[in-house]
Formats: C-alpha cells, sequence, structure tokens
C-alpha cells in the first residue's frame, strides 16, 4: 500500500459526517486545538474563503486558477472528491508531487496519535472532515504555497475551514440545503453561511434568490464591520454562449473593476458558470487590482473539475456515447443543469441516470424531469451516501415518469450506459456526486478491459 492509502485507511477510524450524517459534531475549538499543537498551519500563506450553496467549489477552483495564471504557486482545498482523494488537496493545476503528500502525512499521524483523548476541547472525539482539513493546512505548508483557496464543507460557521483568517470571503447563491443541520429557511441557512464572515475582512456576495437572504448577509457583515459588496454592483454588462462543436462556453465580462473587458472560452459550462466567473474575476481584483485581464481570462479557460457539466465522449468501449457527469444535488442547481443540457443539445435524444440522498426533496426534484427525458434509470449513489430509494421510486411515479430502477447501482449504471449508446442518446448523470464517483469506477474498468483511454 502507497502512504496516500495508508493515511485514508487511518483517517476511516474517525467519524465522517459525509457518510454518515449527525448533529453536534462541528466545533471550531477542535480544529483550533489541532492547528495550535501543529503551530498554526492555517496561517502560511494568505488565503480566500468561499462559502455558499451552489458553485462554491467551482469559484473555487476559479480564483486558484487566476492565481496560479498570475505566477503565483496556490493551494486548492474543496470537496468532495469524485475518484482520488486528492482532488480535495493540491495545487490550482493538479495534484502537488507525491513527497508533499508523504511529508504532511508522517507529520499528522504521530501527532495526532499522540493526543491524549481527555485533553481534547469537551473530550469529543475527532472528525475524519476535521483532519482532512488540518492536512490540507500540513500540505499547503509543506509546498510552501503563495496563496491558498478554501471551500467551506458545510455551512461555514462551524465548518473546520473557518478557522482561516482569509484576505477576502465569497458566498455563493444560497439555497435550501442540509436543513436538518444548517435550519429549515433560507434565512436560517444564509445565518450559517454567513458565519465565515471576518472582522473588518471584505466579504464578496453573489446574487441571491430572495432580498430577504441579501439582508441576512449584509447585516452579518455590518455586525463585523466587514466591507460588503454585491457582484453585480460591478458587472455593467455580461453575456455567455456555448459552441457546439467544441462544447466550450463563450463569457464576456465587463465591470467596473475591469481596464477593458474580459473574454474566456471556459469549459465549465451553463449560465450558473458564467455567474461564477463574474464572482471570481471580481475577487481576485479585489485582492490584487493590478492583475492583467490576460491572466484573468487564461485562468478561467484553464479551470476545470471534473463532475460539473463534465461532457465524456470518445470512450473507446461506447464510442457514439455522449456522457455528461454533474454532482447537482439541489432544486436550482439540478433545474440549471436541465437548462444547459437544453441550450447544448437540445436537439438529441437524452437519457436520465439518477440518485440522490435520502435527505434531498425528491418530489420536488422529480417533477423537474417531466418531459424531458427518453429514458430514466433511478438508482442508489453508492454506499458511501444514506440514500431511500423507495421514496424516490414514489416520487417519480407521482411525477408520472416512466422509469427503470434497482438497488443494485453498479447494474443500473451499466445498463443506462449500454442502452444509451445504443440508442445514441445523451445521457446525463446527476443527483449525487457520489453517484459520479460510482460511473467513474465503472468507466476505469471497462477502460482497463478495452485497454483505451477515457477522455
Amino acid at each position: 500500500m502507497s502512504a496516500i492509502d495508508d493515511f485514508l485507511e487511518w483517517l476511516d477510524s474517525y467519524l465522517n459526517f459525509e457518510r454518515k450524517p449527525q448533529k453536534n459534531i462541528f466545533w471550531l475549538d477542535t480544529i483550533d486545538y489541532l492547528c495550535k499543537r501543529f503551530n498554526n498551519p492555517q496561517d502560511c500563506a494568505p488565503c480566500v474563503h468561499v462559502a455558499g450553496s451552489k458553485g462554491k467549489g467551482s469559484v473555487s477552483k476559479m480564483i486558484a486558477s487566476i492565481l496560479n495564471e498570475a505566477g503565483y504557486s496556490v493551494g486548492l482545498y474543496t470537496s468532495p472528491h469524485i475518484s482520488d482523494f486528492r482532488e480535495r488537496i493540491g495545487s490550482a493545476d493538479g495534484f502537488f508531487d507525491d513527497a508533499v503528500y508523504e511529508r504532511a502525512i508522517k507529520e499528522i499521524m504521530p501527532k495526532v496519535e499522540s493526543i491524549l483523548p481527555e485533553n481534547l476541547p469537551a473530550e469529543r472525539p475527532l472528525t475524519w472532515f476535521e483532519l482532512v482539513t488540518l492536512y490540507a493546512f500540513l500540505c499547503f505548508r509543506t509546498a510552501k504555497t503563495d496563496w491558498n483557496v478554501f471551500e467551506v464543507g458545510l455551512g461555514g460557521r462551524l465548518d473546520a475551514t473557518n478557522i482561516v483568517r482569509p484576505k477576502i470571503c465569497c458566498i455563493t447563491p444560497i439555497e435550501l440545503e442540509h436543513t436538518e443541520f444548517l435550519g429549515d429557511t433560507l434565512e436560517r441557512i444564509a445565518a450559517e453561511k454567513a458565519g465565515i464572515i471576518k472582522n473588518c475582512t471584505p466579504v464578496l456576495i453573489a446574487r441571491q434568490q430572495s432580498d430577504s437572504v441579501s439582508i441576512v448577509l449584509r447585516e452579518k457583515a455590518f455586525t463585523r464591520h466587514a466591507p460588503h459588496y454585491f457582484v453585480d454592483d460591478f458587472i455593467s454588462r455580461s453575456s455567455y454562449s456555448f459552441s457546439a462543436e467544441s462544447h466550450r462556453m463563450r463569457v464576456h465580462i465587463e465591470s467596473t473593476m475591469l481596464s477593458r473587458p474580459v473574454d474566456a472560452d471556459m469549459t465549465l459550462l451553463g449560465g450558473m458558470q458564467a455567474q461564477n466567473a463574474q464572482m471570481a474575476c471580481i475577487a481576485v481584483k479585489k485582492i490584487l487590482p493590478n492583475v492583467d485581464e490576460s491572466v484573468i481570462e487564461r485562468g478561467l479557460e484553464k479551470s476545470r473539475l471534473p463532475g460539473r457539466f463534465e461532457i465524456r465522449q470518445d470512450i473507446r468501449a461506447f464510442p457514439s456515447l455522449t456522457l455528461i457527469l454533474d454532482g447537482a444535488h439541489t432544486l436550482n442547481s439540478i433545474s440549471l443543469t436541465l437548462g444547459t443540457l437544453g441550450e447544448i443539445f437540445g436537439g438529441r435524444q437524452a437519457n436520465l441516470l439518477f440518485a440522490c440522498a435520502a435527505d434531498k426533496d425528491a418530489d420536488e426534484i422529480a417533477g423537474l424531469f417531466r418531459g424531458r427525458f427518453s429514458r430514466i434509470f433511478i438508482t442508489r449513489p453508492g454506499d458511501k451516501k444514506q440514500s431511500d430509494l423507495n421514496a424516490l421510486e414514489r416520487a417519480f411515479r407521482s411525477s408520472a415518469l416512466d422509469f427503470t430502477s434497482g438497488a443494485d447501482y453498479r447494474k443500473i449504471i451499466r445498463t443506462a450506459i449500454e442502452t444509451s449508446a445504443d440508442e445514441d442518446a445523451v445521457l446525463l448523470v446527476t443527483g449525487s456526486f457520489y453517484l459520479v464517483s460510482e460511473v467513474e469506477k465503472i468507466l476505469g474498468e471497462w477502460a482497463a478491459k478495452e485497454g483505451g483511454e477515457i477522455r
């Protein structure tokens, strides 16, 4: 086993909210205790902190990519990962050298294991995400990064990343999500997300779906004496268009913050990504006013993230298949994904492979799919996430949808892919990053069997 495999096995002995959600496991005093024990690695470089319900991973990636193009060494911390744990912790353009991960592992494991349980705050057990966040801090310190970008894991106020001291905070659009843990209204969720706003630290806020959410964010900024800005206030004109041939998106941004318009041909697709590009552009201009617009364009163009309307073609086992992998898992994000699908592939037959976690509003989501797909396949999002297939089936029946269903997700995935390939149909995989991960595993197995590569 490699050092990273040993480390992941070690991590699995700790409570993992992503696999088994539960209340009362979020506390900042634990990560504070850990960071002090490791000489505060979270402060090793200036950073950007990004929270929100939708688009925070993409905004984080874009900001990191622009900073990288500006000549800085950049650490990027995001979640979840699709195929490789290192997707969570790396540089702006990929993984660090193996030596970085290995040195950080040698630092974290013995020091954590030497902690006496009675010395932990309130004697609470350590969690998987706290340790992964600490590990990210150590990797970035080991790599000697110039800048770091941190995506919040869940919420904001009590998220383990909230120990960082950023140069700017960014808050993307807020939706109803994780209501059992964050609150049952948009305003309560906004208050949790606003917990990343620091004293006297600028905060950049995306367009929100209601004025009440904007008010919550603005009031939190006032209480923290934090200069706050809304992205739309800086944008004088913006547009986007798709190229059916290249599967890229042309984004045009005009702003009072820019010396000239920004025009970028992005691989991240959809209207939401165009908004994310605006936020990333303004955020970087706020912290580095002299960065050139050509740097911003290159950074946006080089921004790639797995599982965000990721178009996969040229799969040797299925040369006619167009596969779209999208981890959208909220009502609004899935709606946006469907809009992008229609804009790019509106003239082709489309099939759907869907799975979601048990806490999602299956009834409302199912209604989005009426009249859109020739075939629908539903299943569980793998074994790592709690799901309720029976409830999902009831929701799809209530929406008068015909579907093929099965708890054996590997079988359903294979059936959906093979059927779509035979019919020359576009297959959209959505509802969960965990489902996307399982699809990737099966594609990898097919690629190995066929001796081919998947792009």
